[in-house]
């Protein structure tokens, strides 16, 4: 063969193998399945018609519903705002990940985060809405250094004025923008607008968190006491009828408590209706068929149930039990429901697995999309549950544990405050709406004594010895005791981050 011809058949070769390589490049990434997580805040799982509220108004969601599975046993771990989206974002504990109350950051560590492996895979990431990851001042934009693997980031962090003019974001300059529109549909073109302009060539991961119906402040009602504040856009409460807004069974009806009631579910609606967008945004970019939408929440909200004087951060249903839907056409089943108990710590895990990415991480939450994708609902017997509280009410820690059968919680002790509400135990399937709590009740000593144990358990895996949020604040040394007491989880992973890491 002369020299000529065959360098112009080598050419030719290697030309073919190029293009083959890259070919198959191309045809990978266009198989790996985007990825759409989108959150509201502060919504309970009864608060949507999907699961069983028939005055809610929620048409989106409860289609989305019918076109994947839905979760009847999720739960957030500890049912508060941060530790929430830590979890969400590593797949770690809050005394590993060190966001472990609102208003602190994940601390650098070990372990790569969820942006940070869709990353490593391809991904182009992008997160939209409420972050309250940054600690300390709220009032600031996102360094660069602390989006945790995030391309782009239009956040406020944690504000609560959802008002058009008043709501606001931090552009790429770090400065304000407002919003002329309410919060969530603003945020809602933002997402839309990311959606259009992903390059097509990679797959995206796009998390969109709204606040509401997270409440914005307090009224003081007719009764004399002060009430949470949810009342909204003026077309959205005009949905409903609020004297004919039932409460929760445990409750009775007021006008102040129907107008908290009114306010939160108007809030929902537009939530829906912002849902109802970014589902059409997918079908009109054609990506509804490959990718993986997730509908969930922080946590939710007790409404005054129980005489609760907070929102959240109860081990109650209401509280700590969330919506969780997921629809993939090319995986999940149609129309699904479940009662596999998962948790915030499996989201992480959970979401890689359907993914079919893999990590050598080692969770603290479990991959449970095998378990899914088999309709296996008892994968997981349990969910390890807590709080850690701040300020003059940590006297109201709590651990415990969710299982079919059973809530329990306890406070560290078994003293018989009767008007507790860390200390419960209520049987979930002959008390579904947790009316009866029976932890002094003798007959179910047994019980309360085993899920004792049990949650004992992961508290010794964990290295949790009933830390409060004040064991993880900076103490000065004094009179030489500080350099001679045991060291908390929080203090020993903070003295192992990788060198070059924030402090």
């Amino acid at each position: 063969m002369k020299k000529g011809l065959f360098l112009f058949v080598l050419a030719t070769i290697i030309a073919q193998i190029s293009c083959k390589n890259q070919s198959s490049k191309i045809t990978q990434q266009e198989n790996k399945p985007n990825l759409l997580i989108v959150l509201s805040d502060q919504h309970s799982y009864d608060m949507l018609g999907a699961y069983g509220n028939n005055q809610v108004i929620t048409p989106n969601l409860d289609h989305f519903a019918s076109e994947g599975i839905r979760f009847d046993m999720a739960f957030s771990n500890q049912p508060v705002c941060t530790p929430f989206r830590g979890m969400l974002l590593s797949g770690m504990h809050p005394l590993k990940n060190g966001a472990f109350v609102n208003d602190k950051p994940l601390l650098p560590n070990k372990t790569e985060l969820l942006a940070e492996v869709l990353k490593a895979n391809g991904y182009q990431t992008a997160y939209v809405g409420k972050w309250h990851l940054l600690g300390g001042n709220r009032d600031r934009p996102i360094p660069s250094e602390m989006r945790y693997g995030f391309d782009t980031v239009l956040t406020n962090n944690c504000h609560v004025d959802f008002r058009p003019g008043k709501a606001f974001f931090w552009n790429a300059e770090g400065s304000k923008e407002y919003f002329d529109k309410w919060e969530v549909y603003g945020q809602t073109d933002q997402a839309m607008q990311l959606l259009d302009n992903f390059d097509k060539d990679k797959p995206f991961a796009l998390i969109v968190s709204w606040h509401p119906p997270h409440d914005w402040g307090k009224f003081k009602g007719d009764d004399g006491k002060m009430h949470y504040r949810y009342d909204t856009l003026e077309e959205l409460m005009e949905l409903y009828e609020r004297d004919s807004i039932q409460v929760r069974p445990d409750l009775k009806s007021s006008p102040d408590r129907r107008r908290m009631y009114h306010g939160h579910m108007a809030m929902i609606s537009g939530v829906d209706r912002a849902f109802g967008q970014l589902m059409d945004k997918l079908d009109k970019i054609g990506a509804t068929e490959n990718t993986l939408t997730i509908f969930s929440a922080d946590h939710g909200d007790m409404l005054e149930s129980f005489g609760a004087r907070l929102p959240k951060q109860y081990p109650h249903d209401y509280s700590a039990r969330i919506p969780l839907m997921m629809r993939y056409p090319q995986k999940l089943k149609k129309g699904a429901t479940t009662s596999l108990l998962i948790g915030t710590l499996d989201f992480m895990p959970t979401i890689l697995g359907l993914m079919d990415i893999e990590t050598q991480q080692d969770y603290d939450g479990v991959n449970l999309a095998t378990a899914i994708l088999n309709g296996d609902e008892h994968a997981q017997q349990f969910i390890p549950t807590w709080v850690y509280r701040t300020g003059v009410n940590t006297n109201e820690d709590w651990r415990g544990v969710v299982t079919k059968d059973f809530s329990f919680a306890y406070g560290g002790t078994d003293e018989p405050d009767m008007s507790s509400l860390s200390n419960v135990l209520f049987d979930r399937k002959n008390d579904p709406y947790q009316s009866n709590n029976l932890f002094w009740d003798t007959n179910y000593a047994q019980v309360k004594d085993s899920l004792k144990l049990l949650t004992q358990k992961w508290m010794k895996e964990y290295e949790d010895a009933f830390y409060t949020a004040s064991d993880f604040k900076r103490v000065e040394p004094k009179d030489g005791w500080a350099q001679n007491r045991v060291k908390s989880p929080f203090e020993l992973f903070r003295e192992n981050r990788k060198e070059g890491d924030l402090p």
